[in-house]
């Protein structure tokens, strides 16, 4: 009986802790353009996310220019609803001028927050405006405790999880107190948190730069089929997964979406509120709207199934037959607030009317005098018939209060006169009092740092230790290999050794085991792709050195890195080669001039996937014949591209960097020695196949 009673109080326990999750669980809906703004808030959004020009992920969305972000401010907030800028691309020098006048504008219209990924950007943002809350991208990779905790100690104010996680390693990034955010539906990049240069190399349009051009939905294949699509992963739907979200403490649910219709955004928000609410969910309507054949849950079970998918002719078709249906989803205003009505009579005195919503806010009208009645006298039904006509508002009447003197009466006209004034002192007052106001502040220019004289040295980064083996420890400055390649019995000067993180951490605790081994071995340099890294590196006095991972692409973000504790940066290799000399950095920095680059890392390896681990050929074919090598490790795959960037024969015009970094991945110890000669001597040979990178073209 006992232990009954006690499943008993810890069911409802548990059922209100639920409720209490699901009361702050916030739904953030996407606005490519003001009609998809429109039916997130109709539809009940909690917040909107929306696009500027020029920084904004999405750059073929419709987005909001100074005007009309003004307006979609003032429409969130008359809904009670926030609105975030989206300004998540990385950002270049020249550049600087266009983000503090967005930033201005922006704090000005009373934007709620700023997404971004680039250190540098927000670094400025600040600057500009210091009361202006931040929320990290998801592009900046942010999947650990320590990651999380480091964008805490930077003062972000909410991250944005990796799309990669599962349920329990959100979880336990919840459990750091930060505020986390979660893509619960829509398009799922291949790439972790969408880092990817496949857009960039085969099409100089950068995806860190909003201008993706989607080309992993191109065909590649590994099995031959010439009409597989095996980096085409489906659209994520978590609508399953809401409860357990919520419940563990889970901020904002996020859907993806600002290049897709207002209908799309109406359906999915809709759906959304539901699973919240408790109601049942149409997952049909859901799928029919938009799915790549059929939805996944993504990584949210650790299961990564039935993940791979491409749009068939079919979903088009079943799009097209639900649009005029969700069109009526949104095509009148949500009614958003409760309004309590009073009005106060008194002979000779206008009448009073007070209108409050149940969010607090209050206005007061007065109007005509009412006059005696000569039949029959307002009373609380009349007055409530002529209240509650709210039309094309966000009110519904909930309660009608009819206080004062009897016997007395006001026209319709003038009931109908005081209403309109009451609603809009109502909506004006809503709007003020969600409308944060931001402080200004005189922006310093930007920092410049004096060019650093250091001599030339070449950083190499291995996969295997094997292809030391044939280099002299005179031809390098850093040899870089991974974790688990470092072997006791290694020739390389141990003040020479650089320590290579997995780029995507799924055992924190035992990383950071494994590393206080190492450095009381005697290692004392590490390589740092994310914020986790440097956390971790920190924490235990090691030498950090940036890799491009971090992407610095400008004088800003390596100012802010430097402050991090970085002795030196390898630049994002989207930058060009003017820009990347040209950018003040206070410590030394680098290029890669050399090696084949990783256009993705993988946590669902799309080989493995297509024909199984025992069958794999450790290549992707596309379209064209290019065979771009997979390298697997650990709990991920890296997509290497096709060709090696080779720039031996122009380094004088690099001589202005700090150092130059060459990547080895497929290299025999062989060809390991003589492209490093060649770097060093000047001595180029040409490789068959080969690529400038975007050095010289640059990207879009």
């Amino acid at each position: 009986m006992e232990s009954k009673r006690n499943y008993q109080l810890d069911a409802l326990k548990f059922f209100f802790t639920l409720c209490i999750f699901l009361y702050h669980a916030r739904l953030l809906a996407p606005a490519g353009g003001p009609d998809a703004l429109l039916a997130a808030l109709r539809c009940g959004a909690d917040a909107v996310y929306v696009g500027a020009w020029d920084f904004s992920a999405r750059q073929s969305a419709e987005n909001f220019d100074a005007a009309a972000l003004q307006e979609a401010c003032r429409l969130c907030h008359l809904y009670g609803a926030k609105l975030y800028l989206a300004v998540n691309t990385l950002v270049f020098d020249h550049q600087f001028v266009l983000l503090d006048a967005l930033t201005r504008q922006a704090a000005e219209a009373g934007v709620d927050a700023f997404i971004m990924q680039d250190l540098g950007a927000i670094a400025r943002v600040r600057q500009i405006c210091p009361t202006m809350p931040i929320h990290a991208s998801t592009q900046m990779t942010i999947h650990t405790v320590q990651g999380a905790l480091e964008a805490a100690r930077l003062g972000i104010r909410r991250v944005v999880a990796a799309r990669e996680l599962s349920c329990k390693e959100l979880e336990t990034l919840c459990g750091t107190g930060m505020e986390i955010e979660v893509f619960c539906h829509g398009a799922l990049c291949m790439s972790v948190s969408g880092q990817c240069y496949l857009s960039a190399m085969v099409g100089s349009r950068s995806a860190n730069r909003g201008r993706c051009a989607q080309a992993c939905r191109l065909p590649f294949t590994s099995c031959g089929d010439p009409e597989a699509c095996a980096l085409s992963l489906k659209d994520l739907c978590s609508v399953q997964q809401i409860p357990a979200l919520v419940q563990m403490g889970v901020a904002s649910l996020k859907i993806e979406g600002r290049m897709k219709r207002p209908e799309y955004v109406a359906a999915a928000v809709t759906a959304y509120r539901q699973a919240l609410q408790g109601q049942p969910v149409d997952l049909e309507q859901l799928r029919a709207v938009f799915s790549r054949s059929g939805f996944t849950d993504g990584y949210l079970t650790g299961k990564r199934q039935k993940m791979f998918g491409i749009r068939s002719r079919e979903d088009v078709t079943a799009a097209k037959q639900v649009l005029p249906k969700l069109q009526s989803l949104y095509a009148k205003p949500g009614k958003r607030a409760a309004l309590h009505a009073k009005l106060e009579l008194a002979a000779g005195q206008s009448a009073r009317l007070t209108l409050a919503d149940d969010a607090g806010h209050i206005a007061c009208v007065e109007g005509d005098v009412p006059e005696p009645a000569r039949t029959a006298a307002l009373d609380v039904q009349r007055l409530e018939r002529q209240l509650s006509k709210l039309g094309d508002t966000i009110y519904t009447l909930a309660h009608t209060e009819l206080t004062g003197e009897q016997g007395l009466m006001l026209s319709a006209g003038s009931l109908n006169a005081m209403r309109r004034a009451g609603v809009q002192q109502l909506d004006a007052a809503r709007i003020r009092d969600n409308t944060p106001v931001h402080t200004l502040a005189w922006s310093e220019p930007m920092p410049i740092h004096p060019a650093r004289t250091e001599a030339w040295g070449l950083h190499i980064h291995a996969r295997e230790a094997a292809q030391f083996s044939r280099i002299p420890s005179e031809q390098y400055a850093l040899a870089g290999l991974p974790l688990e390649q470092w072997q006791p019995d290694s020739l390389i000067p141990m003040e020479k050794r650089m320590l290579m993180l997995p780029r995507f951490i799924e055992d924190e605790a035992g990383l950071m085991s494994r590393l206080e081994e190492m450095y009381s071995k005697g290692y004392r340099h590490l390589l740092c792709s994310n914020l986790a890294h440097i956390a971790l590196g920190r924490q235990l006095g090691f030498v950090l050195h940036g890799d491009f991972g971090l992407h610095v692409a400008n004088s800003a973000a390596a100012d802010a890195y430097s402050q991090l504790g970085l002795s030196d940066l390898i630049l994002s290799v989207e930058l060009k080669r003017g820009a990347m000399q040209q950018l003040h950095s206070p410590v030394p920095s680098g290029a890669v001039l050399y090696g084949r680059l990783p256009l993705m890392l993988m946590r669902n390896c799309p080989i493995r996937n297509e024909v199984g681990c025992k069958q794999c050929g450790h290549a992707l074919t596309d379209r064209t014949g290019r065979s771009f090598p997979v390298y697997c490790t650990g709990g991920y795959a890296e997509l290497l591209n096709a060709e090696p960037v080779y720039l031996a024969d122009r380094l004088e015009e690099w001589n202005r960097m700090g150092f130059g970094v060459l990547l080895f991945t497929t290299e025999s110890p062989e060809q390991t020695a003589r492209i490093i000669e060649q770097y060093r001597t000047g001595h180029a040979v040409l490789p068959e196949r080969y690529t400038r990178g975007l050095a010289y073209r640059g990207v879009q």
